[in-house]
């Protein structure tokens, strides 16, 4: 069991131990549910070495189903003498007429008619040996009053009862052994000192950044839980009704805030995770824009290299069309000049040829 061990929950181990380490003790644990009744009755029975005996309950239990678990429980206690603990809740007694058996146990240590002539017979006949020794007389009823005086010693009832609602009260009325054969321990509200430390005790797995901060989310729930007891308090006073705030609710409380804490952060890891992947991306991209921009500067160099190239070419091809257009405007002269000497020519000679004529 995970349990938190501060100074009222030792107390009250102390208080069950004393209770059923003597013959015929018998305990009524009264407290709100979730107090740790019974939580500290298994912790208790182990502590004394006894074993635990619980009923299971279900939509079919019906008394003769009680009847046979508490043979059981007899022939346990009082044939076999093993020390036991009967745990038995509120929430377990589905109907009353289960307390009839109890009381009657707690009152006289038997309830009627609870096993058949053939059964007490076969019951007798197994004390029969151990009664002897001990000086009991070898009668039938003197050796069914020792098995039963067994089962008293070896049998300690453990009730947990929760005082809300009516049910407690109308069962204590109705049923006297209840309240006149046990001894009472009372589970009252938990102290601020064990809230904070159950809350500690369940925040451990939590991680953060510092222990202060650790304690400091547990005293604040410590003191948000006292302060909803306060409201309880006026509530009543003005309202004239009840409204109770249980060690249940404060375990649910640490729970809830567990759970939130845990989805906030799990949106807050996906946030982060989305922006690494982003920031990933954006230096990627600049590493491969810083290469490309390296890239373009030995570019740059040879364009420029290039450049100084084409315009020395620019620069000879410019030369060498104006030393062509030259040449060919002197071709041209010289083509002119040809062509008069050839009019010429030609002139010179159709004079000849009109001479000869």
């Amino acid at each position: 069991m995970d349990l938190v061990l501060f100074n009222d929950c030792m107390e009250h181990i102390t208080r069950i131990a004393r209770i059923q380490f003597h013959p015929t003790g018998n305990s009524l644990l009264v407290g709100v549910g979730g107090s740790g009744k019974q939580s500290l009755s298994k912790l208790t029975a182990f502590i004394l070495n006894y074993e635990m005996f619980r009923i299971v309950v279900t939509s079919n239990y019906t008394i003769n189903d009680l009847k046979a678990d508490i043979q059981i429980l007899f022939k346990k206690t009082g044939v076999q003498g093993v020390q036991t603990v009967f745990m038995l809740t509120d929430s377990q007694i589905v109907n009353n007429r289960f307390l009839v058996f109890v009381n009657d146990i707690l009152s006289s240590g038997y309830t009627p008619d609870l096993f058949a002539k053939d059964e007490v017979e076969e019951i007798q006949g197994k004390v029969r040996n151990e009664a002897k020794s001990l000086g009991v007389a070898d009668e039938p009823q003197a050796l069914f009053d020792f098995f039963v005086q067994k089962v008293r010693n070896n049998l300690h009832i453990n009730l947990c009862f929760s005082p809300v609602g009516d049910a407690f009260r109308f069962r204590a009325r109705q049923f006297p052994a209840l309240i006149n054969d046990t001894t009472i321990d009372w589970f009252s509200s938990w102290p601020e000192d064990a809230l904070v430390g159950v809350a500690a005790r369940f925040l451990g797995d939590v991680e953060f950044p510092t222990d202060e901060i650790r304690d400091s989310i547990s005293q604040h729930m410590a003191n948000v839980h006292l302060s909803i007891d306060d409201a309880n308090k006026k509530y009543k006073e003005k309202e004239r009704r009840f409204n109770y705030t249980t060690p249940t609710s404060f375990l649910e409380l640490i729970q809830f805030y567990k759970g939130l804490l845990g989805k906030k952060r799990g949106v807050i890891d996906d946030q982060i995770g989305r922006l690494e992947q982003g920031l990933n991306i954006m230096q990627r991209t600049t590493e491969r824009v810083d290469l490309l921009r390296r890239e373009l500067d030995i570019k740059m160099v040879d364009v420029e290299i290039e450049k100084v190239k084409t315009n020395e070419l620019i620069d000879i091809v410019g030369e060498e069309s104006n030393i062509a257009e030259k040449e060919e405007g002197i071709a041209k002269i010289q083509e002119e000049e040809t062509i008069v000497i050839a009019d010429a020519a030609k002139a010179c000679k159709a004079a000849a040829e009109k001479e000869l004529d």
